[in-house]
């Protein structure tokens, strides 16, 4: 605990004071936020803030993962996850902000990387893990002293593992709309992993996790409301992408579903519309993901990302309950 406690503090320390060094540098860059008009009209007074602040975390992360590094493969192999899909982000946020190509990478290629790592990391499980392709099922220690597994199979545990962590990453981002909204459901989420990872004796996982909660903690001084930078797809790519694979190294991705329930809902309210919409031509919520539909009844952001925070830690505290009676215990 206490090289976990150190690694947090690491990357805490190391984010804070990046932060003023490099926000003067994405200003002078113009690494700015374009705003889309088809949002909340009260985001348009964002537009020029700088974006691609999620470099700023994912190093004090890298920072407090290595200074305390272990130099286990779990640990390696989440980090590496990490930040090869905060890669993806970044490629997608400078063609974007410094190409001028409004899209960005184009969503086949930006899927293709995503699932070429998450693919990479399922077949690497399935051969080097103890896991193997079985999933722990959360509660299931109630019922049965040591609990329950799944067995998926090679092939469905491939494609199950690519969901999980494709869509986690896919989630965040949709859920990075509200001025620390993403940092701080994520750092929460992080926190629960860490617990999980400790539980199931992945201390190299924890450690990882525990210095992207840090990252995610100094980043909110400056993108809290009113927010100072973004982390673009630079950050919640790499945000979902780390907690999806420290899900899937400890074996834990069913919890991951639950203690990250916001990412859930947000990602749900977006299809329910879209499905809702295309059907019957008639929206389900005033604007998706979940948050702008908040917004647009009167909330305002600090309200909602409060709101949504409270719920993560009720999630997190739920999944840690869920193993109870799993071995460990």
């Amino acid at each position: 605990m206490q090289q976990i406690s150190i690694a947090f503090a690491a990357s805490l320390l190391v984010t804070l004071i990046l932060g003023p060094l490099i926000l003067p540098v994405l200003r002078k860059l113009k690494f700015s936020q374009n705003v889309r008009s088809d949002g909340p009209a009260r985001h348009l007074q964002k537009t020029g803030t700088p974006t691609m602040g999620g470099v700023i975390f994912l190093t004090g992360a890298t920072t407090g993962t290595l200074l305390l590094a272990n130099w286990v493969v779990n640990e390696l192999v989440v980090l590496v996850m990490t930040l090869g899909f905060g890669l993806i982000g970044f490629i997608d946020d400078y063609i974007k902000v410094v190409l001028k190509r409004s899209l960005g990478l184009r969503a086949r290629e930006k899927l293709f990387g995503q699932v070429l790592l998450a693919s990479g990391l399922a077949i690497w499980q399935m051969f080097r893990s103890d896991s193997g392709t079985s999933l722990m099922i959360p509660f299931s220690g109630l019922v049965t002293p040591g609990g329950m597994q799944v067995e998926l199979g090679w092939w469905l545990y491939l494609a199950f593992t690519v969901f999980l962590v494709v869509g986690m990453a896919n989630a965040v981002n949709l859920t990075d709309g509200l001025d620390g909204l993403a940092a701080g459901v994520s750092m929460l989420v992080a926190l629960g992993m860490v617990m999980i990872a400790l539980f199931l004796d992945k201390s190299g996982v924890a450690l990882v996790m525990a210095s992207l909660a840090g990252g995610c903690l100094g980043f909110l001084f400056f993108n809290r409301h009113p927010a100072k930078v973004f982390m673009g797809d630079t950050g919640s790519l790499a945000l979902g992408g780390g907690l999806g694979a420290a899900a899937v190294v400890t074996g834990s991705e069913l919890f991951l579903i639950v203690i990250g329930g916001i990412f859930v809902i947000e990602t749900l309210s977006v299809i329910i519309q879209v499905i809702s919409f295309q059907t019957r031509g008639r929206r389900v919520f005033l604007m998706s993901p979940l948050h702008h539909h908040f917004e647009l009844s009167g909330w305002g952001e600090n309200r909602v990302v409060l709101t949504f925070t409270a719920f993560t830690l009720a999630f997190t505290l739920v999944g840690l309950a869920g193993l109870y009676g799993l071995g460990h215990w």
